[in-house]
């Protein structure tokens, strides 16, 4: 949600700006803007809309200068306007700051700055802390100093960039609640909210910590702690390179990463499952075996599509380990009163690992004296940083906002998990978590064949782009598939979508189904197979029209079905990993036929950072 980039050095500022803000674009936004310190002092450009308006607005400027900020914003406070997009400056325009999150407290600084002469440009809570900075930079002549005082007084969550034309060999940065991470090169250096943004010009990066002030120019990177003290860092490389965030040849990065997915399910998995034993080994687990035996049930927390993937860890984790587990939202969980203690596991599940809810749900966990586990993609992302151990997904870089690769990879982490306790605990044979694995090691190959029929989706979804209701049903293990299945059409169609397990059509959405509404059906084998067949049933005496997902062999399912798309045969456990592709291409193509921006569908945000 919103997207910064500063830089340092010796390039044109200008053309960096506007390129890392491309590498942003992913994570929604309504309003772009730069601002470039020069040989004219300090200029400033913003326009409501796509970067594509910010390049055709400052085309013919003389807009260039070795230091300078850019901003994507995702409306909070006040309209999409050119007024409200940052940069935004102080009253004399000397001060220019961008900004992630939201400061809770603007309404009474603001009071106070108009009060002592300050004038404001925006209906944004930013720009206060532009007009702050500017007082303190009157009393203290630092950049630094300003923004260290300036923290101290506004409540909320802040990542913020500020450069002063009184103070052109520096920038600096504070952070708080939402990333935000410093980017190393040689004669040069970068501030971004997300890795993305830099990795065109360096993978060397540090991650700011809550509380943490920094001072960076062309030379030299000085992060101090909430106390002013100056902080050790550790320096970061970057697994992924710029290619890797690249479309590649696809039409649109979701698409690009619908099929990386078997490549990343079985980066997830190599090195970490035996077949010859049964075991799996997880590195960054740092619990001990003693203290997982301990273990007397486990809270699973997430958003989104991250929470359906903990709906399925909790089928996984209470067949293979035999632990009871609960899956909260991670929005509601921290308001809810959880219990838990020292033999309560808390599996925090995120693809960014700085999603806002998620990390409250986190700290939540901790301050009850859980121990904490995060299923996460991103190295030295918050998340990663504050919990106890982790298991990294190895998806790669996500750009698409509706997710894909890192669903399934998390799917794949989880079962890791449930298998290794399972062993842990004595609950899971041998020979059973030998033929978990095997299939496992099958299922790359299986998603690579579903992918190859990807035709047969595009042709026969041409039918029903049109309609305006789905409705999704599965059960089991598979209930939340149907969940997700509604979610990704949802997102990224703007077609209203409903997943429902399947044996609860009958209280409610039922009365729903005509000759207009299809109504996609999970049915592959497993324990409900026969109870879902009776469902799909249920929805054809009364005219619906049935899309089933199936397993290779079911000649039944066409007696009974519109439509069927095959998927290969796999246990149960592991179903929900293929089940899951052909929704996620139908949601593509559905999108796709209705004219949708499928990457950056509206309102919606990759990294959501603020409650």
């Amino acid at each position: 949600m919103c997207g910064i980039i500063g830089y340092i050095g010796k390039r044109n500022a200008t053309s960096v700006l506007i390129n890392s803000l491309k590498k942003l674009e992913y994570r929604g936004y309504d309003s772009a803007g730069i601002a470039v310190i020069g040989k004219q002092g300090l200029e400033l450009a913003r326009c409501k809309g796509k970067i594509s308006n910010l390049e055709q607005l400052i085309e013919g400027r003389k807009l260039t200068g070795k230091i300078g900020l850019g901003h994507t914003r995702w409306a909070t406070h006040g309209r999409p306007s050119e007024e409200n997009a940052h940069p935004h400056t102080d009253c004399k325009g000397k001060i220019v700051i961008v900004h992630n999150g939201i400061i809770e407290n603007y309404l009474s600084l603001k009071k106070s700055l108009k009060s002592e002469g300050h004038v404001f440009k925006s209906e944004t809570d930013t720009e206060i802390i532009a007009h702050l900075v500017e007082k303190y930079f009157l009393k203290t002549g630092s950049l630094l100093s300003s923004v260290q005082k300036v923290v101290k007084r506004i409540e909320g969550s802040y990542a913020i960039g500020v450069i002063s034309s009184d103070e052109p060999e520096n920038m600096v940065a504070a952070r708080k609640d939402s990333p935000l991470i410093i980017g190393l090169g040689k004669g040069e250096h970068f501030i971004a909210s997300d890795i993305p943004a830099v990795l065109n010009y360096t993978r060397k990066v540090i991650h700011m910590e809550n509380g943490e002030t920094a001072v960076i120019n062309r030379d030299r990177v000085s992060v101090y702690d909430s106390k002013g003290k100056p902080a050790k860092k550790k320096i970061f490389t970057v697994e992924w390179n710029p290619v890797m965030a690249e479309k590649g040849g696809f039409k649109h990065f979701m698409l690009k990463e619908i099929f990386e997915q078997p490549r990343a399910i079985q980066d997830t998995f190599h090195s970490r499952a035996d077949l010859e034993s049964g075991e799996v080994y997880l590195d960054g687990l740092n619990l001990t075996k003693n203290k997982l035996k301990s273990v007397r049930k486990i809270f699973l927390t997430a958003c989104g599509t991250a929470y359906h993937a903990g709906l399925i860890g909790k089928f996984l984790l209470e067949e293979l380990a035999k632990i009871p587990c609960e899956v909260d939202i991670a929005s509601e969980f921290r308001y809810r009163d959880p219990i838990l203690d020292e033999k309560t596991l808390a599996v925090i599940i995120t693809q960014s690992g700085e999603t806002a809810d998620t990390l409250a749900a986190l700290r939540e966990a901790r301050l009850k004296g859980a121990s904490t586990l995060a299923v996460c993609n991103v190295l030295g992302s918050t998340v990663t940083r504050e919990v106890e151990s982790m298991i990294y997904t190895h998806a790669g870089p996500e750009i698409g906002v509706a997710s894909t690769k890192a669903f399934t990879t998390q799917l794949t982490a989880l079962l890791l998990l449930a298998i290794y306790l399972g062993r842990v605990r004595k609950t899971l044979e041998e020979e059973k978590a030998k033929n978990i694995i095997l299939h496992l090691l099958r299922i790359p190959k299986q998603v690579r064949e579903i992918l190859e029929s990807e035709g047969l989706i595009s042709s026969f979804i041409k039918k029903y782009f049109k309609k305006e209701h789905f409705l999704y049903l599965g059960r089991g293990i598979n209930y939340p598939i149907a969940l997700e299945g509604a979610l990704k059409l949802k997102e990224i169609s703007y077609i209203h979508a409903e997943g429902y397990p399947a044996g609860e059509m009958k209280h409610g959405p039922i009365a729903l189904i005509d000759e207009n509404m299809p109504v996609v059906a999970v049915a592959t084998d497993s324990k409900v197979y026969k109870k879902v067949t009776a469902n799909i049933e249920e929805v054809k005496s009364r005219d619906g029209i049935v899309i089933a997902i199936a397993n290779k062999g079911n000649k039944e399912i066409k007696k009974l079905a519109d439509e069927v798309f095959y998927v290969p045969k796999t246990l149960e456990v592991l179903s929900p990993i293929l089940n899951i592709i052909p929704l996620q291409l139908i949601a593509y193509y559905i999108a796709l036929s209705r004219g949708c921006d499928v990457d950056q569908p509206r309102n919606l945000a990759k990294s959501v950072t603020v409650e």
